[in-house]
């Protein structure tokens, strides 16, 4: 991986991280996800007509499904995340929601696949589950259904951002979808998918947008610039390079939920955090 591609990556680490911050601070629901993904697409269309009007990409029927279908995982993506973050700490459901996947995979494939990953990547898989075993606690409170809830919802997202994460790769290097446009068409899907729950929900629309506008506005910028970023690193670097990259934002999630939220055990939560990003190295060397 170049280091421009690096440094894309480490840049969209630390706005994905932002962006989960204030979304923990909203957890609105899906009025606050359909508000900022509405805003977003406003905010970015100049961009996405630019794109469509000098570069002319091709957008024919095998384009528009995966479209379609990346707004479909990534609307199920955000709701899951939002209700995580609803009854558990940032500096838990993150790092969940972020190792979750890359460890699953390893199982499909061995389990599954029959495939026989190097010891290296072994290694990694076992410093994941380490680091998730010390961030989450005593395993006994796992019994306890309000433990338990936060927890599911964090490794439901692991297993749809590893979904999402092969799928977009596909978009915009097999089917060279511009990064910017296939983004900005992901978020408008979402609000298409949305809208009729918000139109539903119009109160707690205005209510978020009352309460929480700062979240909404910053969430709408960083959250599409953040992926944006990623994106174009996959362009040009592989997808197991990147991937891994990435997740250097679990560090920054943990020290935002610790520190800005005070949900307390910093130090336990950040070896495990610790923990998890290496094995995810491990796993890409590996």
């Amino acid at each position: 991986m170049t280091g421009f591609a690096l440094a894309l990556v480490l840049s969209a680490a630390i706005g994905h991280a932002t962006w989960n911050y204030l979304a923990k601070r909203a957890s609105g629901g899906v009025a606050f996800i359909w508000l900022f993904a509405s805003i977003s697409s406003l905010i970015y269309l100049p961009l996405a007509l630019w794109i469509l009007l000098v570069q002319k990409p091709v957008i024919g029927w095998p384009q528009l499904a995966l479209i379609f279908g990346s707004a479909v995982l990534h609307s199920i993506y955000f709701i899951l995340l939002d209700k995580g973050y609803k009854i558990g700490d940032l500096s838990v459901i993150y790092p969940l929601a972020r190792a979750t996947g890359p460890m699953i995979s390893v199982c499909v494939a061995i389990l599954v696949l029959g495939e026989r990953p190097s010891l290296i990547a072994l290694g990694g898989a076992l410093l994941i589950g380490f680091g998730i075993l010390v961030i989450t606690g005593n395993p006994m409170k796992m019994k306890e259904p309000a433990a338990r809830k936060p927890m599911i919802f964090a490794i439901a997202c692991g297993t749809v951002i590893a979904g999402y994460t092969v799928w977009d790769k596909v978009a915009v290097s097999t089917f060279l979808i511009p990064p910017l446009l296939f983004d900005w068409a992901v978020n408008l899907g979402r609000v298409c998918l949305l809208t009729p729950s918000a139109i539903k929900h119009w109160e707690d629309v205005g209510k978020q947008w009352q309460i929480h506008r700062t979240e909404v506005i910053g969430v709408a910028i960083l959250c599409p610039l953040s992926y944006i970023l990623v994106l174009t690193a996959m362009v040009f670097s592989p997808v197991s390079y990147i991937a891994p990259a990435r997740e250097s934002s679990i560090l920054v999630g943990v020290l935002l939920g610790t520190k800005l939220l005070a949900e307390g055990n910093v130090k336990m939560r950040l070896a495990g955090a610790g923990a998890m990003a290496v094995g995810l190295v491990a796993l890409s060397i590996g």
